[in-house]
């Protein structure tokens, strides 16, 4: 698989900035439903000193995180479409083992150090986000998930969830039972392949 760098990060964001084609009712619509934080939000103390939005590779450690890479991507907006600038978007989920970056997590199996566990990024001029992370895990009585949280300066917006668009055991998730099939195909990833590299658009919609 190619490896992505953060200089193609970077070529990324400019590519996606300059979509000025896209009109703002291209993304406005329903917010976007709110989800339990869950047990394993790491705090700032948790975290590794790395927290940017590639969270495939930890500063300072060889090798790159264990996992299916893909590149998750969207928009922060508001309801009528108006992009939602310098907000922080923040994502954390398990490992490739299925460990969350947190002591309270008390599964056995060892933690990917390669790994960041958690990442955030800043929304640009049009109200992009985008990380760099792997393809969410199983993880004992869950679906696949990643988590996020979009914050307004100190003001907590949203706590959401993602999942992994047509997974199998979805419906068998308590917290994705609880969406409608509208609010779930608003969190929903679906993946294509780019430079075989796997993409997915989810739209935050706040």
């Amino acid at each position: 698989m190619k490896k992505i760098t953060r200089r193609d990060l970077l070529k990324r964001s400019s590519a996606l900035a300059g979509l000025t084609a896209i009109l703002p009712a291209a993304v406005a619509g329903m917010l976007t439903p709110s989800a339990s934080e869950g047990p394993f939000y790491p705090k700032p103390s948790m975290r590794f000193d790395d927290i940017d939005n590639d969270l495939v590779k930890v500063s300072d450690v060889v090798t790159e995180a264990g996992g299916e890479i893909i590149l998750l991507k969207g928009r922060v907006v508001s309801t009528e479409g108006t992009p939602l600038v310098g907000h922080r978007i923040e994502i954390w989920q398990c490992d490739v083992n299925g460990r969350y970056l947190h002591p309270r997590d008390g599964r056995h199996a060892g933690y990917d150090t390669g790994f960041q566990g958690f990442g955030h990024d800043i929304t640009d001029a049009q109200g992009w986000y985008q990380f760099r992370t792997i393809k969410p895990m199983n993880y004992p009585g869950r679906s696949p998930h990643i988590h996020v949280k979009v914050w307004d300066g100190e003001k907590e917006l949203l706590t959401t969830q993602f999942y992994i668009a047509g997974y199998q055991f979805n419906d068998s998730d308590g917290l994705y039972r609880q969406l409608s099939a509208e609010q779930a195909k608003s969190v929903s990833m679906a993946f294509t392949e780019h430079d075989n590299v796997l993409e997915t658009q989810v739209n935050v919609i706040i």
